[in-house]
């Protein structure tokens, strides 16, 4: 994705364009498991200890937890719709963390776009030599 927003602060890694590719994937393998339904390609990007705030205000913390959501909703959430997920931002808070907005679209069969569109916020960090989700928020975007 080249239309990813980063800047070469002090916080940022030596080879950040690298970890921002890295990061990149990450959110795509995120959008590939939600558009496929598969709660456990979802769930493989969280950090045991992570929290997430869904869309619709659900306090979710903990792998666990998560997983128990996922399992419950994922299987058949996406009746026909597609979902895309952009990179739009990425803010190293450290060279090992970094604060990634993204933008989250659903597209029905026609292609048009389906209900709002999402503004996730997650917070990642890098462990192992993996970026893995930490802390996310995931927020409608209003309507104007």
């Amino acid at each position: 994705m080249d239309t990813t927003e980063f800047e070469k602060t002090e916080n940022a890694p030596a080879d950040a364009e690298a970890e921002v590719a890295a990061i990149e994937k990450v959110v795509a393998g995120i959008e590939h498991a939600q558009r496929n339904e598969l709660p456990e390609g979802f769930l493989r990007h969280f950090r045991g200890d992570a929290v997430w705030t869904t869309g619709h205000g659900r306090r979710l913390i903990g792998r666990e937890e998560i997983a128990a959501f996922t399992r419950k909703v994922l299987p058949g959430a996406m009746q026909g719709n597609t979902p895309t997920y952009e990179v739009l931002n990425v803010l190293f808070i450290r060279p090992d963390v970094a604060a990634v907005k993204v933008r989250q679209r659903y597209r029905g069969p026609d292609g048009e776009q389906v209900g709002p569109e999402g503004s996730p916020l997650y917070v990642m960090a890098k462990e192992e030599g993996e970026w893995l989700l930490t802390a996310c928020q995931n927020t409608l975007v209003a309507e104007e």
